[in-house]
């Protein structure tokens, strides 16, 4: 059911522009490589379908910290106060599903 109100509610968002999907690139460089690897991976399968509503979870994900964003995405924190907000909980979900476990580089 969840999946169902979550893909309805990003169909009533208007998909990014060309020159708003840059933008978000450019946003969500990180200098963590392990970050890089969920963005890079997110960007790969949901860039042709990312709506508003995904560009401003994204935006508020990106505020963060690297360490405290990669604590999210391994899922050894979920999202908190400002950050528990339904947007942030749909793109969080996308990251960690296109992501998996990215393959740390010593």
């Amino acid at each position: 059911m969840g999946e169902t109100a979550t893909t309805a509610t990003a169909a009533a968002s208007p998909l990014l522009t060309e020159r708003e999907l840059s933008k978000l690139h450019w946003r969500c460089r990180r200098g963590l490589l392990e970050n890089d690897l969920f963005i890079e991976q997110f960007f790969a399968h949901f860039e042709p379908e990312l709506t508003q509503r995904h560009a401003q979870g994204l935006a508020a994900l990106m505020d963060l910290a690297d360490n405290d964003l990669l604590d999210l995405l391994l899922r050894r924190k979920e999202p908190e106060a400002a950050l528990d907000a339904p947007e942030v909980h749909e793109v969080l979900g996308m990251l960690r599903q296109s992501g998996g476990t990215p393959v740390l580089v010593s």
